[in-house]
């Protein structure tokens, strides 16, 4: 232990507020995803059916077993990346006590404080959105201080005055592996090359960095002709969720507004207001209902999702609710029980026959029905459940 953790001072009860903090954001998640987010935190491995069995005991058991250092982290990066404002308030709290880092524990970009003039008045064509050469322009700023850090060393390797080139886990022939994994030729090196990639290109690689960035702990400064450092020691988890930070930043400005999941996958962002919907789990152990509907939920964000596809994701959500009817039948009446099923029923989403309504734009109706079907599922389930207790 150094003698920064060493100097750690907490007040009383600090460090149970803030693994109960920890704790209760990442069990908004579903059970499915908690032992993939707990990894990526560092906190600790595990199996979805444990999961299953309580999401908050899972996290706050594996926190208990952790340095009080790197619970510490663990909340700092947290908060950077879900904005949680009980748990700044109780990282601010200690500031005093703390000696504040160096440098910006995410440094790179973070969403703007404010619109300015032209923006804000306007004024700007493109109402604050950006195109996909100011995209590529602003990725390229990120992936060179990234370089620049050590973020990819663990996987890219890095150049040596002495030794010439050390390779990392993706070994010698990294346009090799990216043709491999990608399935597309001419992407590497990534700062040569970025200037002519196309979207798909842009985001199949922003994923492909994801899964191989992470940040560097420790190491040692090689001097000789200002070589630099050689890091020895990586946090996949905390590197990732500092990129995750930094590229929706931008993600989010770009065309109708883009994010990358939890998982590493680019998404297409909800119309403003729905985050917490899409985010939030369905508060049922039936896996009948809540797989479905994170499935149903991935079908319709997937950044490629066609008509087809958005059309089978309100399908799913309604399946979702005809499962539930015998349940639904107990908390509404039956007026509002079978207007539910009409709306579906009618509009050429479950079935297939000649009096069904088709002459509807689909952009514009199946993004209602399914934010409506979404935040149905969430209502009923919450009345079933309210009911049984």
């Amino acid at each position: 232990m150094n003698s920064r953790s060493q100097s750690l001072a907490f007040p009383p009860g600090f460090l149970k507020k803030l693994r109960d903090a920890i704790g209760q954001l990442i069990a908004v998640s579903s059970a499915n995803d908690v032992p993939a987010i707990c990894r990526r935190y560092g906190i600790g491995d595990g199996t979805r059916e444990e999961a299953m069995g309580g999401k908050f005991r899972y996290v706050n058991n594996r926190l208990l077993g952790l340095p009080n250092e790197q619970v510490l982290a663990i909340a700092r990066t947290i908060s950077q990346e879900e904005g949680d404002a009980e748990l700044l308030a109780l990282l601010a709290s200690i500031e005093p006590k703390v000696a504040p880092p160096k440098s910006d524990p995410v440094p790179g970009f973070g969403a703007p404080t404010r619109p300015y003039y032209a923006e804000r008045t306007g004024k700007q064509p493109a109402g604050g959105k950006i195109d996909l050469k100011t995209l590529k322009a602003l990725y390229r700023s990120e992936y060179d201080r990234w370089e620049r850090d050590g973020y990819f060393q663990e996987h890219f390797g890095m150049y040596c005055v002495d030794a010439d080139f050390l390779p990392g886990k993706l070994g010698c022939d990294i346009g090799t592996r990216m043709l491999y994994h990608l399935n597309k030729s001419d992407l590497w090196p990534i700062a040569e090359q970025l200037d002519i990639y196309s979207e798909d290109d842009l985001f199949s690689v922003i994923e492909f960095l994801f899964d191989h960035i992470s940040k560097p702990l420790d190491g040692q400064h090689h001097s000789y002709n200002d070589c630099g450092m050689h890091w020895q020691t990586f946090d996949r988890a905390l590197g990732q969720a500092e990129y995750r930070v930094s590229v929706n930043a931008i993600l989010g400005r770009y065309a109708n507004g883009y994010e990358l999941s939890p998982t590493g996958e680019v998404m297409e962002l909800g119309p403003p207001g729905t985050a917490n919907l899409l985010q939030t789990e369905v508060p049922i152990a039936d896996h009948n209902v809540s797989g479905r509907v994170d499935a149903a939920i991935k079908k319709y964000r997937q950044r490629r999702s066609t008509m087809d596809d958005r059309r089978d994701a309100v399908r799913d959500l309604a399946d979702v609710l005809e499962w539930l009817r015998p349940q639904v039948k107990q908390v509404l009446d039956r007026k509002d029980e079978a207007a539910l099923f009409d709306i579906a029923n009618n509009f050429s989403i479950r079935h297939h026959k000649p009096e069904q309504k088709s002459d509807y734009d689909p952009a514009i109706w199946l993004s209602w029905m399914f934010y409506f079907y979404l935040a149905t599922i969430h209502a009923v389930v919450r009345m079933i459940e309210k009911g049984k207790a």
